[in-house]
């Protein structure tokens, strides 16, 4: 079974209390970003990676606002399921940025990214790094991936959101960040894939808020864990 939730922020006690609970040899969980466990100290990150290296489930995530990318982009490229992965562990991968994999039968498009609010309070390169926005050559890759495909795909996984679904979380009272000025450049991006590509289910977090915005089968997640395949929730971490 393979299942999507929403920003973990390096909590490692969401694995002890709830995902240990749920996942079963040969499943996967996916986390929309803010994964944030590459913030933590090194000595508690790796004992964190080891553990989940011995276990029968994978991990996939994709990268939010707030990750450490210099050390995130030290880990080494590899091919996996038709798209390029930083591997951390056998069976923890980050989802790069504008690829397209093929899992179980079915294609999913990640886009990470996302901007930070916060980010006059952060220090650069200690909590806060200029790479949480995608790059030109990123969203060059993903248009590229996207066309390859023929601009059809299973799933989509993103951190933020298109622009008009979050208009529709501004306006149903669920948006604590609204459309942020400095993030259209990627939530523009997202408005086109959501116009010229056909998907079946699309997931974000970012905005730490669960809603399904029913009329473009899009889910926006934090404490949800849902099936990705059919989008019913499997656990709430709550």
């Amino acid at each position: 079974m393979i299942y999507v939730t929403g920003d973990t922020h390096g909590e490692d006690y969401l694995w002890s209390y709830y995902f240990e609970k749920l996942l079963k040899e040969g499943d996967t969980l996916i986390i929309a970003g803010d994964f944030g466990f590459i913030f933590s100290p090194e000595r508690n990150r790796e004992f964190f990676f080891d553990c989940i290296a011995e276990k029968k489930y994978t991990v996939l995530f994709i990268d939010g606002n707030h990750e450490n990318f210099d050390l995130l982009y030290e880990y080494p490229v590899k091919e996996w399921n038709g798209g390029k992965v930083h591997c951390i562990r056998h069976n923890l991968l980050h989802l790069m940025r504008g690829e397209i994999y093929n899992i179980e039968g079915k294609k999913l498009f990640a886009m990470g990214g996302g901007y930070s609010l916060d980010k006059d309070w952060r220090e650069p390169g200690e909590s806060w790094w200029p790479q949480e926005m995608p790059s030109d050559e990123e969203y060059r890759n993903a248009q590229e991936n996207l066309k390859k495909a023929d601009y059809k795909v299973d799933y989509i996984i993103t951190h933020t959101a298109p622009q008009t679904s979050i208009a529709t979380l501004v306006i149903r009272g669920f948006c604590i960040k609204g459309n942020v000025l400095e993030e259209q450049p990627l939530t523009g991006f997202l408005e086109w894939v959501a116009e010229q590509v056909s998907y079946e289910r699309w997931y974000f977090g970012h905005f730490h808020v669960d809603f399904e915005l029913d009329t473009r089968r899009q889910y926006a997640l934090l404490d949800d864990v849902r099936e990705l395949q059919t989008g019913s929730i499997a656990m709430k971490r709550i």
